[in-house]
């Protein structure tokens, strides 16, 4: 007897190569056939792990949306072997993944510093857009019915979020949504400009509430909330910086969720599609802690594959304990966002009765 289908979505953070986890993430997903993804939202390297997928979908199904991430993820290690940034003799000796030893990689962090990308890089050269190009066919993309997608990218001018959806992702949009301000020129689009998307979501959550029927909602996280050591060199705070800013907009978005379903519990209004709403999280912090921010910059396959097998093994573990949650409750506590806030009349009582039916993780 066939067991009962699980419908999901999919939220795909960016964070480089670091994407390479939510490959491995993606690959266990596919192995499950009871499981079937209904949305994906994905910026910077969360939108080319979706754009893969929904490529491999269309052309055959989940055995070649699996091997259609194989081959990006190869490409993408194959492209890094001209880059002038590699790891050192010494953190290659050590078995270390960080590049911020590296000389190519210490120019770089200078350079981008002092000149901007326009300065550095008149004729906008961008040999990711290229492989991005040659390794997806955006038609099978935009025809793909097997899953919804949105890319995030954010409008330079106004500050607001873009959400590219089925009909419109090009390989521009893809390339706006991982654009970082000062290494590429902002990408161009119908006469408006873009930046990387995780300004404005990392990725966005609201399209996949609004504009899909699942209500399991699950968050592939590669950019941790939290790091126990306190910041103390001029990169290490920049670097934390960083994380904060692309953390910022997905950590507003999650809250607005919280204090929306307690709003609609307190005062009974009908909205199906956020009272229901059951959140879950697969993410590798532990592990991604310990990594240097400039490995994102890493590529080497032995790296990326290292990644992806995290990523398979969290999820692996993320399933056995969490499959039978699905459709039922949420298994992703975020009380801790509301614990320095103004509690809105009944969200104590409601939260509490809430979290006596469901897990935390």
């Amino acid at each position: 007897m066939l067991a009962p289908r699980k419908t999901i979505e999919l939220a795909l953070q960016g964070g480089g190569s670091h994407g390479a986890l939510t490959w491995g993430v993606l690959d266990r997903l596919l192995e499950e056939p009871d499981l079937h993804i209904e949305g994906v939202s994905g910026t910077s390297a969360g939108a080319m792990n979706a754009v893969v997928l929904a490529d491999g979908l269309e052309s055959g199904g989940r055995q070649e949306a699996r091997a259609a991430l194989a081959r990006f993820w190869k490409a993408v290690s194959n492209a890094a072997l001209a880059s002038p940034i590699q790891r050192s003799l010494w953190d290659r000796l050590s078995g270390n993944w960080s590049l911020a030893n590296a000389p190519g990689y210490v120019l770089m962090d200078h350079l981008t510093r002092v000149f901007s990308p326009y300065e550095l890089n008149p004729l906008n050269l961008n040999p990711l857009r290229d492989l991005v190009a040659e390794t997806v066919d955006f038609d099978r993309v935009n025809r793909c019915t097997a899953v919804d997608l949105f890319v995030t990218a954010t409008n330079v001018r106004s500050g607001r979020p873009r959400i590219f959806r089925r009909g419109g992702i090009t390989v521009d949009a893809v390339m706006a949504s991982a654009c970082l301000p000062l290494v590429f020129q902002a990408v161009e689009i119908d006469g408006e400009a873009y930046w990387d998307g995780g300004f404005t979501g990392n990725p966005a959550l609201f399209p996949l509430v609004d504009e899909c029927g699942a209500r399991d909602l699950v968050l592939v996280q590669i950019n941790p909330f939290h790091r126990p050591e306190l910041p103390r060199t001029a990169r290490q705070i920049i670097e934390r910086l960083n994380e904060i800013t692309f953390n910022a907009a997905l950590l507003k978005e999650l809250r607005g969720i919280l204090l929306l379903r307690d709003r609609i519990e307190a005062e009974g209004i009908e909205d199906e599609r956020w009272r229901d709403m059951r959140l879950h999280r697969i993410h590798g912090d532990e592990d991604l802690v310990a990594l240097e921010p400039s490995s994102k910059l890493n590529a080497e396959w032995a790296y990326l594959c290292h990644l992806r097998d995290l990523g398979h093994a969290r999820t692996d573990q993320w399933l056995r304990q969490h499959k039978a949650d699905l459709g039922v409750r949420s298994t992703f506590d975020l009380d801790w966002l509301l614990e320095d806030s103004v509690k809105p009349a009944g969200a104590i009582a409601s939260r509490a009765r809430r979290r006596a039916g469901e897990g935390g993780a």
